[in-house]
């Protein structure tokens, strides 16, 4: 398993490893159903079928618990539009088969990936939100770099693709509002939205 933030311990052992994803599935789990507010680490023990212990073992308190899911989350994210990229001849080398890529991998997520509605690649609560947008940004921008020949230590396009997931971000979340499962038209919209704006910086 990838080492997350926030572990009090990381585990080293495979037992120890396969508890720990054990607690972040239960975790994402039990968001879907309670939500941030209601959600437990006690439930959370339960569900996964670990002594309460375990999960204060890796995790402070629920907070941490819950950011180690997000950063998770990144991570699949990641893994996600590369293997869709890999699989497509042209999608490494066409920035905008690339960007379809990037928003239709967040969608399936947002649809399929338990816990992922609510958390994404952030703690739902105010001082979190959106902070994630800046690491999304630079892991875009670090995953395209090579096949699309960027200079991922370009200032000027970290900023470009920061604006675009702000940009996307907001639309996507609002597709999500108007229907629980992505309005397509806004959806469409969005994907104009970045086409349009990053071809400035990549045409």
């Amino acid at each position: 398993m990838q080492q997350l933030p926030a572990l009090r311990r990381v585990p080293v052992q495979r037992r120890s490893a396969e508890r720990l994803t054990r607690i972040l599935d239960a975790c994402a789990g039990l968001l879907d159903e309670t939500g941030y507010d209601a959600l437990s680490t006690r439930e959370v023990a339960r569900r996964a079928g670990v002594p309460i212990g375990s999960v204060y073992r890796f995790f402070t308190d629920k907070g941490a618990m819950v950011q180690a899911l997000a950063h998770r989350n990144l991570a699949v994210y990641g893994d996600r539009i590369t293997h869709r990229l890999a699989g497509d001849p042209a999608g490494g080398t066409d920035w905008r088969r690339a960007m379809d890529v990037v928003v239709d991998e967040y969608l399936a997520m947002k649809r399929e990936v338990p816990g992922f509605a609510l958390v994404e690649f952030t703690v739902p609560v105010p001082q979190g939100t959106r902070e994630a947008n800046h690491l999304v940004a630079d892991r875009l921008l670090g995953l395209l770099a090579g096949p699309l020949g960027l200079d991922p230590a370009d200032g000027a396009l970290r900023t470009a693709f920061l604006v675009a997931v702000e940009a996307a971000d907001a639309l996507l979340q609002l597709a999500f509002r108007t229907d629980p499962a992505g309005d397509p038209a806004i959806v469409a919209e969005a994907k104009v939205l970045v086409r349009a704006y990053l071809s400035r910086y990549l045409d």
